[in-house]
């Protein structure tokens, strides 16, 4: 087992995307002892941030704080580097324990009212809520209706049998207000109080034209949280996100080293083909083929019958399902089956059950 010793203090990608003085780069071509820790081949040659004019002329204190996007030229990407504990290796995490006892292999999400109206037909083992139905987007804060329940099930109006899981997937912003909010007011605490069975970790985006030092800041941060709730005694399942197969093998890497109880991936916004051809389906069959066989895979945002047996095809029966699609095509009165979606006008208890039995069949082992 390899022992992280640490990185020098003020250790940072490189400004204006200089791979060959940057420490993460992974090169042959770079400034000798620039080096420090190879993770990346490299710049992201479909960045739109390499021409900003701050990083080009060097002021890189205008209005550089208010940009979304991390990099090297940002006038306060030291206190980032800080925040993500001065390096964008992953070694240093370690994420043990397990997954909860009957958790299906198919767990329906709910928008956190109402739940059990909608469990009242159908008695199911455990069900998911999103991130931003228990933290409020525009408090940044619990919201009081969660802070008052004793437990998740609670405030769900569901048995106390039943096994709740807190979805962390949300927009940029909510995810990105969690981040800076997680050590105000003893937040995870508090989460932790309400006895969630199981946390999906939020994932940070990694999207195809930012710069790599953001992607591998956002990698880092989806496995920190994931730590960070397993240190607050709430069940935690890391969420992966890749944009090169260099960000996979290092992902196996640390799976084969740590032995998180599980890996989440979040295919939500996976809804072009083209998407899911070039970038969820070589990834998951990537993954299908290198991580050990006994290791669950959790998949928020699968509800096409076909992209479900690819996945049953990948993973077998180590694969679980998380969907809202049951729930809000019950909103509608409307119900998933082979054929698609049908208007059934059905009660909304009645139409939720239909789907979500569907959508269990379709697991092996019938979801359960």
């Amino acid at each position: 087992m390899s022992v992280f010793l640490g990185l020098p203090t003020g250790t940072a990608p490189a400004a204006r995307c200089d791979c060959r003085r940057c420490p993460w780069y992974a090169g042959t071509d770079a400034e000798p002892g620039a080096v420090i820790a190879p993770v990346c081949s490299g710049c992201n040659s479909d960045c739109s941030y390499c021409g900003c004019a701050r990083a080009e002329t060097g002021q890189t204190g205008i209005a550089c704080s208010s940009c979304p996007i991390r990099c090297g030229s940002r006038s306060d990407i030291q206190t980032w580097m800080a925040d993500v504990g001065e390096t964008l290796e992953f070694d240093d995490i370690v994420l043990r324990g397990r997954l909860p006892e009957g958790l299906p292999s198919f767990i329906p999400q709910v928008d956190g009212s109402n739940a059990g109206h909608l469990d009242a037909a159908l008695g199911w083992p455990a069900y998911a809520v999103g991130l931003r139905r228990v933290f409020s987007p525009r408090t940044h804060a619990i919201y009081p209706r969660w802070d008052r329940a004793a437990t998740a099930t609670e405030a769900l109006g569901l048995p106390r049998k039943t096994l709740i899981v807190l979805s962390g997937y949300g927009e940029d912003p909510l995810v990105e207000a969690f981040w800076t909010a997680r050590h105000r007011d003893r937040l995870l605490d508090r989460l932790a109080a309400l006895k969630f069975d199981l946390v999906l970790a939020p994932n940070y985006s990694i999207y195809g034209n930012w710069p790599r030092a953001e992607h591998l800041i956002n990698m880092r941060r989806s496995l920190l949280l994931a730590e960070e709730f397993a240190r607050a005694r709430l069940p935690a399942v890391p969420n992966l996100y890749w944009f090169r197969l260099e960000d996979l093998q290092r992902y196996a890497a640390w799976i084969a080293e740590t032995a998180p109880p599980a890996i989440a991936i979040n295919l939500q916004t996976v809804r072009e083909n083209k998407n899911w051809e070039t970038w969820a389906l070589p990834g998951l069959s990537w993954l299908a083929e290198n991580i050990p066989d006994g290791l669950p895979v959790i998949i928020t945002g699968l509800s096409r019958q076909d992209r479900i047996a690819t996945a049953v095809e990948l993973f077998g029966a180590r694969l679980i399902l998380v969907s809202q699609n049951p729930a809000q095509y019950a909103l509608h009165g409307a119900v998933m089956t082979p054929e698609g979606r049908k208007d059934l006008q059905a009660r909304i208890p009645d139409a939720f059950a239909s789907s979500v039995r569907y959508l269990a069949s379709l697991l092996p082992e019938g979801g359960n």
